[in-house]
């Protein structure tokens, strides 16, 4: 593997072959990856997502609304260690012959970055999810359960609370503001205030990316 990485950040590019064989990549990091994003970019095809908080028997895919998917041909099911992350033998994350896949990798940075998952509550008063900063950016995705895709909030767009504008990765939409898809972002987390099923339907479960402004 080849790439750029900044552990400060928490932050690695890598580019990689493939073998179509199960292996490992380094990543560069230093400590275990808390979430990363494989494109194969020679051919169409999914992007397939690892998260530390569904684990490396599943995946989740950016350009869909699916739910988790189990799978062994991703991951090998193998969580990713502080210097490697492992590849099964599908053709998205590990295609024969072809030095054209891309892995973004993120590792938790204290006060800066923070990857986990929340139950929601269905109601205003959603649940508090802890970061220990002031968020800048926060994307979720609803995992246990299909339909829901990839929701974008950002302080640039919305800089003070509440936050009501969104985007979605998976989709071509353009911006839109939904009533009942907002939260604040507060001094050490974000918290839903809506009850909308890209954020926060009862008993459901969610994944999330978190950073900071700094």
């Amino acid at each position: 593997s080849a790439g750029s990485v900044s552990t400060t950040a928490g932050f690695s590019i890598i580019r990689f072959s493939g073998t179509g064989s199960q292996g490992t990549v380094a990543h560069g990091l230093g400590v275990a990856p808390s979430f990363i994003a494989f494109k194969r970019l020679d051919t169409t095809g999914n992007w397939v997502n690892y998260h530390k908080s569904i684990g490396a028997t599943k995946y989740l895919r950016f350009d869909g609304t699916q739910a988790e998917i189990t799978a062994s041909d991703e991951f090998n099911d193998t969580e990713p260690t502080s210097t490697v992350f492992t590849v099964e033998t599908d053709g998205a994350v590990n295609a024969s012959g072809t030095n054209n896949i891309i892995a973004y990798c993120f590792a938790e940075v204290k006060g800066y970055s923070k990857f986990g998952e929340y139950a929601g509550n269905g109601n205003a008063d959603g649940t508090f999810v802890y970061t220990g900063f002031l968020p800048a950016f926060v994307m979720v995705k609803r995992y246990d359960g299909a339909g829901q895709g990839w929701n974008i909030f950002d302080n640039k767009r919305d800089p003070f609370n509440l936050v009501d504008e969104f985007l979605i990765a998976n989709s071509s939409n353009a911006e839109a503001t939904g009533g009942a898809l907002n939260l604040d972002f507060l001094s050490n987390g974000f918290k839903f205030k809506g009850t909308d099923g890209g954020s926060n339907t009862s008993g459901s479960e969610y994944i999330y990316m978190c950073f900071a402004e700094n």
